[in-house]
């Protein structure tokens, strides 16, 4: 859908021809992505057969919905646009596919009716989704009333709690969507609960209806909009004040639902909305805890919430069986272990935000105030609320300081980092442990931190873990300007720790390949692909030797 330098990457031939297959070697064939053809003419390039025409030259062999191949291309083979021999190339290209595929032999070899009853949905594979959607949630904030008492008395409260289909996410409307285990299921199923649906999603009723709805509206006939906002928000608040009231402590499960996120989706403000907001400080007033369960596909600004909310649980998109699984992690039998993926910010303003971006020519620290004439804002600190790789525990763990088996390494040697991660607190828990590396200075601009590797380990109460990262120079490589995977000797900074913000750091020095002895470097041997330690060579006025 987009273009480069100027022309829509679906005829784009550098794109398709020079960089994919002559460059990358690629011998398959190339598919538009939905009415990108069509797409081409609102970028003002030229009619439908105009595109088309270009496409096909430019190397792409599939049009999917445009309907500009089946309706021009005959047309423009017989104007002299194109040749047979263009024509054929495409064919080829998706027959070959065809055949390596194996449907000449069988063209429905993938569609088995007895199959799909078989397989989808088991018993087997619903606690798989259970088990993966445990390894999946965030634990945000806790301080301290997670994991629940099962004998605690407990309020579900939000317009997500008895939604199936928000534990699905977006382009999940077949198969058994609306089966799903919702949020209000898993905790009744285990404690005395009682549920309020809390609040509207938005306070806008025509954008709720878009958001619920437009997906459905889009794509099935005739589609009926079931009423929106037939309780009034103030009498939804009203139910579920009075059911905190009565509770020992209240779930809260807020956030986006599936056409919310995806594609189609964007949003301005991604904080939550504003009917929710109402609610959570309603919730927030009764005096009474409040554990926020969010449902997201993306990174939200969770200030007030942080700020607010006596626990807070990222389940993303949990699934199938994402209410059953969401519970087992509330309740304690599993204590959660996953790290964020992507940076939550604090303002959308920060936006894009993320933690191996470049240092600018005027840096600034992530939590330093303002100061002027430096890469940072006014009203806001540059650090995220939470960093990429972050995520808690039902228990704690401690590091202790990096090391390294040695702190110069040879351009074809190796070294191991290494820290030992203890667990302090009372529970079992598994902890993962991230590597980091910062390239100090090379001939091109490096982030200020790349992951380079992770551990995942085990410990119980009390247990100690000596984790070791081997460091070779596949990790201190980089595709430089001219798009050349290389090595440049120098010094490098290793981070270790358990997110991208909070690591502790060794210096580590990559020697260049060696030199021999005897050899001198003279004026004009330095070059910028290269950095050498240099000291004087004693008895050699002027002189200097290569380490």
């Amino acid at each position: 859908f987009n273009e480069f330098e100027g022309i829509p990457a679906s005829m784009n031939r550098y794109l398709m021809q020079e960089l994919l297959r002559d460059s990358w070697g690629f011998k398959g064939f190339i598919v538009s992505d939905a009415t990108a053809i069509a797409e081409e003419v609102n970028h003002g390039i030229g009619d439908l057969q105009e595109v088309s025409t270009r496409s096909l030259k430019a190397g792409l062999d599939m049009d999917m919905n445009s309907d500009g191949y089946t309706g021009t291309l005959e047309q423009s083979l017989k104007e002299g646009r194109i040749s047979e021999a263009d024509i054929n190339r495409a064919c080829r290209r998706i027959l070959e596919a065809k055949y390596k595929l194996g449907l000449f032999e069988d063209p429905f070899r993938y569609l088995d009716v007895e199959r799909y009853a078989a397989k989808v949905y088991t018993e087997e594979n619903r606690a798989a989704a259970r088990e993966i959607a445990h390894e999946c949630q965030v634990l945000l904030k806790n301080n301290g009333v997670l994991p629940l008492s099962k004998d605690a008395r407990i309020a579900v409260i939000g317009p997500l709690a008895k939604d199936p289909m928000a534990m699905t996410g977006t382009w999940a409307m077949s198969s058994h969507g609306r089966e799903s285990v919702t949020l209000w299921q898993g905790v009744s199923e285990v404690a005395s609960a009682t549920y309020a649906e809390g609040s509207w999603l938005f306070g806008d009723a025509h954008l709720e209806e878009n958001v619920r709805y437009g997906l459905y509206k889009a794509f099935v006939p005739g589609f009926q909009v079931p009423p929106i906002h037939s309780v009034s928000q103030q009498k939804l608040l009203a139910e579920a004040v009075s059911k905190a009231r009565q509770a020992d402590i209240v779930v809260a499960c807020v956030g986006e639902v599936p056409n919310l996120n995806g594609e189609g989706a964007s949003r301005t403000d991604i904080s939550l909305p504003d009917a929710q907001r109402e609610l959570r400080k309603a919730l927030k007033a009764t005096g009474k805890p409040v554990v926020m369960v969010l449902v997201t596909g993306r990174p939200l600004t969770l200030v007030e919430e942080d700020a607010s909310m006596d626990a807070i649980l990222n389940v993303w998109s949990p699934g199938s069986e994402g209410g059953h699984a969401v519970a087992d992690v509330l309740f304690g039998d599993v204590n959660p272990s996953a790290k964020l993926t992507t940076t939550f910010p604090r303002s959308v303003g920060q936006l894009p935000l993320y933690y191996n971006h470049k240092n600018t020519g005027r840096p600034h620290p992530d939590d330093a105030d303002y100061k002027k004439f430096v890469s940072c804002y006014i009203d806001e600190i540059n650090g995220p609320l939470y960093p990429f790789g972050y995520g808690l525990s039902y228990t704690t763990f401690e590091y202790g300081p990096v090391t390294l088996s040695a702190a110069e390494m040879p351009l074809d040697g190796s070294v191991t980092a290494s820290v030992t991660v203890t667990n302090t607190g009372t529970r079992a828990g598994d902890e993962i442990i991230q590597l980091y590396i910062h390239d100090i200075y090379a001939t091109s601009t490096r982030p200020v931190k790349e992951l380079k590797s992770f551990r995942k380990v085990h410990l119980e109460p009390g247990a100690s873990a000596r984790v070791e990262f081997m460091l070779t120079k596949e990790e201190l490589s980089y595709y430089n300007h001219d798009l050349q995977w290389v090595c440049e000797p120098g010094d490098f900074e290793i981070m270790v720790g358990p997110n991208s913000r909070d690591t502790e750091s060794v210096m580590l020095t990559l020697l260049p390949a060696s030199i021999p002895t005897g050899f001198f470097l003279r004026e004009g041997l330095l070059t910028k692909n290269h950095v050498f330690h240099l000291q004087k060579t004693s008895g050699i006025p002027g002189a200097i030797r290569g380490d």
